[in-house]
């Protein structure tokens, strides 16, 4: 992946799985083991392991071992990259609204 975008492409990858999302959900409020996230998750210690694997290797999650189980969190400052991303191509949109020209025919649509 030779983009000048990388890290924000894996964020947007990991957040493309409702599994993910739901396991963001858990962890907005703190530090969950693995055996927490598969009670609420109801799915098997295997998918849990390939969602985390995903969460951990896009940055946005982090893990530490405790004794036998993992415990996730989610990364301070993971999404600043995306949030920046997101906040330029919205402050370019409104300040081009008005300019509705074709570059092309240099006309108005």
């Amino acid at each position: 992946m030779n983009s000048l975008y990388k890290k924000e492409i894996k964020i947007f990858k990991a957040l493309s799985d409702e599994n993910r999302i739901k396991i963001l959900e858990l962890l907005k409020n703190g530090e969950k083991c693995a055996c927490k996230l598969l009670e609420e998750l109801k799915i098997s210690q295997s998918t849990l392991s390939h969602h985390m694997k995903i969460l951990c290797e896009s940055e946005i999650v982090i893990g530490r071992k405790e004794g036998k189980w993992m415990h996730y969190s989610i990364a301070e400052n993971s999404f600043d990259s995306v949030f920046d991303l997101l906040s330029d191509i919205m402050a370019s949109a409104r300040l081009n609204s008005d300019n509705n020209f074709c570059e092309c025919e240099n006309k108005k649509l």
